[in-house]
């Protein structure tokens, strides 16, 4: 991502940093028609708090999201 980060640097495009989001890093510019656009590293992934055995079975937040579980869940829709 530190290459990313150094083209947009000598494009003179303003953008977020590296982000972590604990199952991935990522980094946010907007394009010149003012679309934003995420740049997503693959890893670590979503079986990072979880097995592979039980991925998805129930929904995982990362940390910073965990305090708000009861609202995030109240608004999805059941499958």
């Amino acid at each position: 991502m530190t290459k990313w980060i150094e083209k947009l640097d000598a494009h003179g495009i303003s953008h977020s940093g590296l982000i972590d989001r604990y199952y991935f890093q990522s980094i946010y510019f907007r394009e010149p028609s003012g679309i934003l656009v995420e740049l997503a590293t693959d890893e670590p992934g979503f079986a990072t708090d979880e097995s592979l055995e039980t991925l998805g079975e129930r929904l995982a937040l990362p940390p910073f999201l965990e305090s708000r579980r009861v609202e995030i869940e109240s608004r999805l829709k059941k499958l």
